[in-house]
C-alpha cells in the first residue's frame, strides 16, 4: 500500500508539473486579428534571422530596412535615432572581429509611435533589439522579441485606440553593451514621457516565457500583469523569487536601463533550448514555436493592460507573488509571511501533539528528523556538485568563450544527472544512514569534494558542506527513528529556514513557507485521520500534498536549473528536500535495502550521464567570442 501510494504521488506529481512545463501551441495565421499569432510572427522571424546580423554587417543594415518598413506598413512612423558606441561596445565588436569603423561607430535604434487619445497620459514602452550575437542568426535573441513586438502591435490596433500613446522601441548594440537603450533613455525627447516597459527577451530557442523582472517597488506592476495574463495563450510563468535572484545576479538586459531610471514595468524571456544561444543553431527553423506564442501572447496582454489602465503603476512596495502551475497566482504582501509561519508552527504542533498521543513520539526524535533533513540538504548540495564537476568546470572558472558556450550544450546533461544525483541522495535518506553505513556515505562526500577540487577549483561553501555531511554522517544518533519523527523534523528545518528567508529576503520566503505550511497542514490533517499512519486513508493527506506540492516544485526546479544551474546544481538538492518534505511519510518502512540499492544505482547512473556530456557535446570553436 505505501509502495503504491509513493510511487503514485510522486509519478503524478512529476507529470502534473511537466505538463504545466509546456508551451502553448503556436497560433496559425486564421486566428482573430485581435489576438497574437506565432505563424503570423514567423513571418518576420524569418527575415531578421536568415543570417547573423551583429552591429556593422550587411545583414544588419538589411534587418534594419526590413523593421523599417514593417513599422511603416503599421504605422509607426518610424525614425533613426543613432548615438556613438560606447568603448565596451568597441571592445567587444573588436574582439568578436567586426570592424566598428564599418559600423560608423554608432548604435541605430528604430522608434515607432502609436499615438493615444490622451497625448498627455504617461506612453508604455514595447521593446526588445534587433542586433544579433557576432556568427549567431539570432532567431530566438532576440529576433522572436522583435518578431513578437510587430504582432502584439498589430493586435493592439485590432482591439482600438487606447488612451496612452505606445512607443516601440527597437534597440540596436544590446549584444555589445545595451548602448542602444542607453540612447534612447538618455537622449530621445520621448524619453520623460515614459510610465512603463515591456521588454523581450531569449538566452535559448524555446521553453516558456518567464516574466522574470520588474521595476522596484513592484505591487502595483504585479497586481496589474497578474490579472493582465490571465487570458495569455499557455497562461503564465513567474513568482518573487525568480526577481529576486535576478536582482542579485550580474546579468543585464535593456531593460536595466529604464529600471535603474525608476521606470516600472515588466521583463519576459524564455530559457530553454540553451544549446542554441548565441550559437549558428539558432535559427528560424530550430525556434520553438510554442515559445514564441508563449511569450507574445503574454506580451500583448501585459502591454494593452498597460495603455488600456486608468492610472500606471507606481512604485511603492514589493509583494509576494506567484503561479501555481502557470495558471493561477497568489499574491500577498511580505509581511503576510510571518502570519502564514505562525500558523504552519500551530499545524505542527497539533500533529505533534496527536503523534504523541497516538504513538508516544518524543522531541528528541523530531530532532533527529531535522537533522535528518539537514544531512540530506547538506550531502545533496556537495554530492550534485561533485557529479556537476564530471561535466567541465564551472561557468565562472570558464576561460574562454569555446568552454562556455560548451557548457551551455551540456546543460541538460547536468540537469539530468544532477537530478540523478538528488534522486540518490533522498532515497539514502529514507533507507536510513545505517543502511548504508556511515564509512561509505562518508567515503562519497570525500570522492564528491575532491572531484570538485580537481575539476572546478577550491569552493569553501561547499567544502563546509562537506563537512556537515560527513559529521551527520558518521553520527548515527542523528537518524529518526520513528515516521513522525523524520517528517516533523523536515516540517520544522523548513519553517526554520523560513524564518531566516522572511527575516532576510521576504520577497523569496516563499519557496520555505508556502510548502511549509502546506505540509504542515497536510500532517496535522493526518493526526486527525489516524495518527500511527497505518491505514490509506490516514495517508490521503500527505498524498494529495505531494501531488500539488510535488508538481508546484517540479515547475520551480526546472527553470531555476536552466537558470543558475551550470555553477549552482545544489539548487536541486533543495528541490529535492521539499518534495521529500510532503512524501516522507509515505516512504516504505521495511524497505530499507531496496531503497539503498536504488540509491546506489542513480548515484552510478548520475555520473555516466555527466561524463557522457564530455562526448555528447565536445568541446569546439564557436561562432561568437564570447558570453554577455
Amino acid at each position: 500500500m505505501r509502495w503504491a501510494l509513493f510511487l503514485g504521488s510522486l509519478a503524478l506529481a512529476l507529470a502534473i508539473g511537466v505538463w504545466a512545463l509546456q508551451v502553448p501551441a503556436p497560433r496559425d495565421t486564421g486566428t482573430p486579428a485581435t489576438e497574437f499569432s506565432a505563424a503570423r510572427a514567423m513571418a518576420d522571424v524569418r527575415q531578421i534571422g536568415v543570417r547573423p546580423h551583429p552591429v556593422g554587417s550587411a545583414d544588419h543594415v538589411r534587418v534594419q530596412s526590413h523593421l523599417v518598413q514593417r513599422m511603416t506598413t503599421l504605422g509607426l512612423n518610424p525614425v533613426l535615432q543613432s548615438g556613438a558606441l560606447s568603448p565596451e561596445a568597441i571592445a567587444r565588436l573588436t574582439r568578436w572581429g567586426g570592424d566598428p569603423a564599418a559600423a560608423g561607430n554608432a548604435a541605430v535604434d528604430i522608434v515607432g509611435v502609436l499615438p493615444g487619445r490622451d497625448p498627455g497620459a504617461a506612453a508604455v514602452v514595447l521593446m526588445a533589439h534587433y542586433d544579433s550575437a557576432w556568427g549567431s542568426p539570432g532567431a530566438a535573441d532576440d529576433g522572436a522579441g522583435v518578431a513578437a513586438v510587430l504582432e502584439a502591435v498589430r493586435a493592439i490596433k485590432a482591439r482600438g485606440p487606447a488612451d496612452r500613446t505606445l512607443v516601440v522601441l527597437l534597440t540596436d548594440a544590446e549584444e555589445l553593451n545595451l548602448d542602444g537603450a542607453r540612447l534612447f533613455f538618455s537622449e530621445n525627447p520621448l524619453r520623460d514621457r515614459i510610465g512603463a516597459v515591456v521588454n523581450l527577451e531569449a538566452r535559448g530557442g524555446g521553453g516558456r516565457a518567464m516574466m522574470f523582472e520588474t521595476g522596484r517597488g513592484n505591487a502595483e506592476t504585479i497586481r496589474l500583469f497578474t490579472r493582465a495574463v490571465r487570458k495569455a495563450d499557455g497562461g503564465a510563468t513567474s513568482n518573487a523569487l525568480s526577481i529576486f535572484v535576478y536582482e542579485n545576479m550580474p546579468n543585464g538586459t535593456d531593460f536595466t536601463i529604464p529600471k535603474n531610471r525608476g521606470i516600472g514595468g515588466v521583463n519576459f524571456a524564455f530559457i530553454g533550448r540553451p544549446s542554441q544561444y548565441h550559437s549558428p543553431t539558432a535559427t528560424p527553423d530550430n525556434l520553438d514555436q510554442g515559445a514564441l506564442q508563449h511569450i507574445g501572447s503574454q506580451a500583448l496582454e501585459a502591454t494593452d493592460a498597460h495603455l488600456r489602465a486608468d492610472a500606471l503603476p507606481v512604485a511603492g512596495s514589493n509583494v509576494v507573488y506567484g503561479d501555481i502551475l502557470g495558471r493561477v497566482f497568489i499574491v500577498h504582501s511580505t509581511g503576510l509571511g510571518w502570519t502564514l509561519l505562525v500558523l504552519a508552527g500551530a499545524l505542527l504542533a497539533f500533529a505533534a501533539w496527536g503523534a504523541r498521543h497516538a504513538t508516544g513520539l518524543s522531541a528528541a526524535d523530531v530532532g533527529r528528523g531535522l537533522l535528518s533533513g539537514l544531512w540530506l540538504l547538506a550531502m545533496g548540495i556537495v554530492v550534485t556538485h561533485g557529479v556537476r564537476a564530471l561535466t567541465g568546470p564551472s561557468a565562472a572558472r570558464a576561460e574562454s568563450a569555446e568552454v562556455y558556450y560548451t557548457l551551455l550544450r551540456r546543460l541538460p546533461w547536468m540537469e539530468a544527472g544532477a537530478g540523478l544525483a538528488v534522486v540518490a541522495v533522498a532515497l539514502a535518506a529514507l533507507a536510513g544512514r545505517a543502511a548504508l553505513g556511515p564509512r561509505l556515505l562518508a567515503g562519497v562526500v570525500i570522492a564528491s569534494v575532491a572531484a570538485i577540487l580537481v575539476l572546478s577549483g577550491r569552493d569553501y561553501a561547499l567544502l563546509g558542506a562537506g563537512g556537515i555531511a560527513i559529521a551527520l554522517s558518521l553520527w548515527s544518533q542523528t537518524a529518526p527513528k520513528t515516521v513522525w519523527g523524520g517528517w516533523l523534523g523536515l516540517i520544522a528545518l523548513i519553517l526554520v529556514l523560513g524564518c531566516v528567508a522572511q527575516a532576510l529576503a521576504p520577497e523569496a520566503a516563499l519557496i520555505f513557507v508556502w510548502p511549509g505550511l502546506l505540509a504542515a497542514g497536510a500532517a496535522a490533517a493526518c493526526a486527525l485521520v489516524g495518527a500511527r499512519l497505518h491505514s490509506a486513508p490516514s495517508l490521503v493527506p500527505a498524498a494529495l500534498a505531494t501531488v500539488l506540492g510535488g508538481a508546484w516544485i517540479v515547475t520551480l526546479a526546472h527553470p531555476v536549473f536552466l537558470g543558475v544551474g551550470m555553477d549552482l546544481p545544489g539548487v536541486l538538492a533543495l528541490m529535492a528536500l521539499l518534495v521529500l518534505l510532503f512524501a516522507r511519510p509515505l516512504a516504505p518502512e521495511h524497505a530499507r535495502a531496496t531503497l539503498a540499492a536504488g540509491a546506489a544505482a542513480c548515484l552510478i547512473l548520475a555520473c555516466g550521464v555527466s561524463l557522457t556530456a564530455r562526448y555528447a557535446e565536445p568541446m569546439r570553436v564557436p561562432a561568437v567570442g564570447g558570453p554577455t
